[in-house]
């Protein structure tokens, strides 16, 4: 098996702007992602042009196909293929399915020489994915929406034999706690058939909405798919029958299957809201504004239920022609069961032991409405306690023990655990990026995935379907934070799905990116680039200070020091920058292509020690005032007209901090420094104020994970501070759930130090 591994130096200018008078002939990048198990590269370079024959056989999804081709012809270069089922002697992109292919469904040869390009398969998904290839080895500008000028459509002289490593290679995508348009969905599903991902895995039902249209309980999203923020705002949508069936077709023509989610018996208060009854306990019910679980669930234990359920499912299946469902099955609390007669006296009578079993139960009548319609369960891998379904498919994503033990037991396993596949995690410092749910997982580990754990070498191994990535989108409250965060990860995971194990190489992966960011641009992809890290934005010394940038993979920063924005053309950051006086630096990252990142902007000051107050302090906790309300910014206190005197320790901390009665405080006293030194703080607060100075600034932000440190020189003793302390729930995460603490560490500790709230004196 012969790898292609030396690559041309890659750049912009290479790839779309050469003269169509002079096609180059040789030296022409290949770069295809995911990378080809069988690759070898030839001298030469065939050149499409209009007069370029697209040979097809009489498929009517292959016809799809050239319609699809011919777009990015037209669109990008201008002109169109003649479709033909007749072959000419040269000049041609021809397809032939062999009957007697015995390579796999997926699998394809591509050759390319100066006769044309010929793609070889046993099946029309195999020849898609043959001509995906070739439009890979084609400049990235095939990928405009218009016509761009003086590009060469030249195709390096390939022989490629192919077939993916798994059959499962995905995209999870869940649109309840915040919702996408279709034009949004088929974007990603462009993208997803340009990495060879067959798989599209619709999230549309939980706690915090309900997504799909179904006639016979219309309640469900009339009222299940709008909440109201914390902020007094409706958020709302959902996709109707019709749209539903708009993304499966424009899926199919990309040969994506489409699997429907729909959550039981845990992540309903959606569905609840507008029918109580079929809970435990009657409601009334509100679609959950919080990110987190739902104590409140499906009742076990009421028939109406599973009728309730069936006839969903009822609709449902002949939207998805796919043959797997997804029915959820995770995080569902107990809590609910324990105490309810109707789920008691269903224990009793099925002989169950425990609430575990009752959802095995639960998930195994399911399963059999399912079977009756044709359909696979897959479930998470919850659905393993109490027993699992006979003909039931886990996704492992608490790690992959479920998988193990799934797989050990002979069922099939789709492995997509955290640490490698969850692409709602920080991809960079969480200091520097925007607010995420947590975790962190860079390309490189993403990459890194082998979705066959070592525990299930051997037969075992053959269960394991693939992997997918898992796109939750609490923290993702616009469509390009979407992508911000699913780019270019979930290319990696195409990759970790198709390519074999030992034909996989980060490095060479990273340079194969260049012109696939490119090919991002042209369809429009917020795309994560790697921001400079390291210094915080606001960074004080006394003598000297030396400001040291890293990034979370290689790739080139500029910086400048004058106030301008840097670009391609300013200073290249090499090594630490050293300052004895004030400075502002401004950074950013830049791809091999150009497009940079967003700038950073470190501010660096000069001080002397702040001297530490002399007073004495006789109460432990902090001295101020609120007021009830909501408030989203500081400024929206100036309206208030009467505030309440408070003095705040651990006791009374719930007048300022109930999740359920919003608040605003401003609260003064004192902290106390063991030390002369440059402090820096972080907190959630959303202002902390040292003296008169406001240090730390979260004001309008989710506060999910402080990223606004900054440091000043403080002298030893006590120091007067002011907290603004906003009790609000701004983008589903409740201030209150921050436990009220600050932390601070000298300059060249690493931990921080806690000051909790009876630190604090005044």
């Amino acid at each position: 098996m012969k790898i292609l591994r030396k690559l041309v130096p890659l750049c912009a200018v290479l790839f779309a702007m050469v003269s169509c008078s002079n096609c180059p002939k040789g030296d022409l990048p290949v770069a295809i992602v995911p990378q080809p198990n069988q690759l070898v590269r030839q001298d030469g370079a065939f050149t499409v042009t209009k007069k370029t024959s697209l040979v097809l056989p009489g498929s009517e999804k292959l016809q799809k196909v050239a319609g699809l081709i011919n777009q990015r012809f037209s669109q990008a270069a201008g002109f169109e293929l003649v479709v033909t089922d007749e072959k000419p002697s040269s000049n041609f992109i021809a397809v032939e399915l062999d009957p007697a292919w015995t390579k796999g469904d997926e699998a394809y040869e591509l050759t390319v020489d100066k006769s044309g390009v010929q793609v070889k398969a046993g099946t029309e998904r195999g020849a898609f994915y043959g001509l995906v290839s070739m439009l890979q080895l084609l400049p990235p500008a095939i990928e405009s929406t218009t016509v761009v000028d003086d590009v060469c459509w030249s195709i390096p002289f390939v022989q490629i034999d192919d077939a993916p490593r798994f059959v499962w290679r995905g995209m999870h995508l869940d649109v309840c706690r915040h919702f996408v348009p279709v034009e949004f969905i088929k974007k990603q599903l462009d993208v997803m058939a340009l990495f060879k991902m067959n798989t599209f895995h619709w999230h549309l039902t939980e706690d915090q909405g309900w997504r799909i249209e179904i006639k016979k309980y219309p309640k469900l999203t009339e009222l299940g798919s709008k909440r109201v923020e914390g902020d007094g705002s409706v958020y709302g949508g959902f996709y109707t029958q019709d749209e539903v069936r708009e993304v499966v077709a424009y899926a199919a023509e990309r040969f994506i299957n489409v699997v429907p989610e729909i959550e039981l018996p845990g992540h309903s208060l959606a569905a609840l809201v507008g029918y109580p009854e079929l809970s435990c306990t009657g409601g009334p019910f509100e679609v959950r504004n919080v990110w987190g679980v739902e104590p409140d669930v499906y009742c076990a234990g009421k028939e109406e239920v599973f009728h309730f359920l069936e006839d969903i499912i009822d609709e449902v299946v002949p939207l998805f022609p796919y043959e797997y469902f997804h029915i959820g099955g995770d995080e569902c609390p107990k809590d609910r069961w324990k105490k309810c007669p109707d789920c008691q006296r269903r224990m009793r009578k099925e002989g169950l032991k425990n609430e575990h079993e009752l959802q095995s139960y639960f998930v195994q009548r399911i399963e059999k409405v399912l079977l009756a319609h044709g359909k696979k369960m897959i479930g998470w891998d919850e659905i393993l306690e109490g027993g699992l379904a006979p003909s039931a498919t886990v996704m492992s994503w608490r790690g992959e023990e479920g998988g193990i033990e799934a797989a050990k037991q002979g069922h099939d396993v789709i492995m997509t655990p955290g640490n490698w596949v969850y692409l709602d995690h920080y991809q960079g410092s969480s200091k520097v990026e925007p607010v995420a749910i947590g975790g962190y997982t860079t390309l490189e580990e993403s990459y890194s995935y082998n979705p066959v754990p070592k525990e299930l070498e051997g037969e075992q191994a053959k269960y394991i379907l693939g992997t997918q990535g898992n796109v939750w989108s609490e923290y993702m409250y616009t469509p390009e934070m979407f992508e911000y965060r699913i780019y270019p990860r979930i290319i990696a995971l195409a990759e970790v799905g198709w390519t074999q194990v030992e034909n996989k190489n980060f490095d060479d992966f990273l340079k194969r990116m260049d012109p696939q960011f490119v090919r991002l641009d042209y369809h429009g992809i917020n795309y994560h680039i790697p921001l400079p890290e390291g210094p915080l934005n606001q960074m004080a010394f006394t003598d000297s200070i030396t400001l040291d940038f890293s990034t979370s993979r290689p790739i080139k920063m500029v910086y400048t020091l004058d106030g301008t924005e840097p670009d391609q053309n300013s200073q290249v950051y090499g090594s630490p920058l050293s300052f004895t006086e004030n400075a502002t630096v401004k950074i950013r990252s830049v791809l091999n292509s150009g497009k940079m990142s967003a700038v950073r902007t470190i501010q660096v000051e000069k001080q002397d020690y702040a001297p530490a107050a002399t007073v004495e302090t006789s109460h432990s906790g902090l001295n101020g005032r609120y007021a009830e309300g909501i408030f989203v910014q500081v400024k929206d206190t100036e309206s208030v007209d009467q505030w309440t005197d408070i003095a705040v320790d651990r006791k009374n901390l719930k007048t300022i901090n109930d999740y359920k009665t919003p608040t605003a405080a401003v609260l003064d006293g004192y902290i106390e420094l063991p030390e002369n030194g440059i402090y820096e703080f972080q907190t959630n607060f959303d202002q902390f104020f040292i003296g008169d100075q406001l240090l730390v600034n979260n004001d309008g932000e989710v506060k999910r994970f402080s990223r606004s440190n900054a440091s000043m020189a403080l002298a030893k003793g006590k120091h007067p501070v002011k907290i603004v302390y906003l009790n609000n729930n701004i983008g589903g995460f409740p201030q209150s759930w921050n436990y009220f603490n600050l932390e601070y560490r000298k300059s060249g500790d690493e931990k921080f130090s806690l000051i909790k709230l009876e630190d604090y004196t005044y």
